[in-house]
């Protein structure tokens, strides 16, 4: 698959991994900033502590980003780090994208606390809740209150951390079953359902991809 063919909009969310002076897989997050097809691409600096990183020309890099179903790796090179008028950093044009897929069953284990609100009821009663299993199209949920029904639309909200980057989780979407609940109760889980995610805005799928994403960043490598 060729970079151009993925169509990504300016400020999509990537993931960077580079490798330690103690030979460690590092990652960072940053966002596509532009790119000219066949000679660079253009992504936001990424930060540590609050720092913009540095990296040096000829320093090699992978890139990972979610789409769609699954997830696109690519390798590149610096090129150059610029600072005005904006920190910029310039990566080779890839040859190539690898598209890995990822079952829509395929989950990764959380424990987000939430508020969650039915959308389907005039009244839109809400509640407090944990997300305990999320992937790209769906989630496990887990209510302090039955505020809910097979087919009922749920908004869900929390306040989350990618990567140091504080951003609104909003996901809209659909009971599809209703399970045993996991390892909550003495927190006040009543009632657990299965959730199909629907009705997601650009920005709000951006934030989704960005989470999962980061979430099994994180199991997959704890310490980064």
């Amino acid at each position: 698959m060729r970079f151009e063919e993925l169509k990504l909009a300016y400020g999509y969310p990537l993931q960077l991994q580079t490798t330690s002076a103690s030979g460690q897989p590092e990652r960072f997050s940053c966002r596509l900033i532009g790119c000219l097809p066949g000679r660079s691409v253009l992504l936001s600096v990424p930060k540590q502590a609050g720092k913009l990183l540095k990296f040096r020309p000829g320093q090699k890099i992978v890139v990972r980003l979610m789409i769609d179903n699954g997830i696109g790796i690519f390798a590149s090179i610096v090129e150059i780090q610029t600072q005005e008028p904006y920190p910029i950093l310039h990566l080779s044009y890839p040859e190539s994208v690898t598209f890995k897929g990822i079952r829509n069953a395929t989950r990764v284990a959380v424990r987000e606390k939430m508020t969650i609100v039915n959308i389907s009821m005039e009244i839109k009663p809400s509640t407090t809740g944990f997300i305990s299993d999320i992937s790209i199209s769906g989630a496990r949920i887990e209510l302090g209150d039955d505020i809910a029904e097979i087919g009922d639309i749920l908004e869900l909200r929390a306040h989350v951390d990618i990567r140091g980057i504080a951003k609104e989780l909003v996901l809209v979407g659909a009971i599809r079953s209703r399970v045993d609940p996991t390892d909550n109760l003495d927190d006040g889980v009543l009632v657990s359902y299965g959730l199909e995610f629907v009705e997601q805005t650009d920005d709000q799928r951006l934030i989704m991809y960005a989470y999962v994403f980061n979430q099994m960043a994180l199991q997959e490598h704890p310490s980064n």
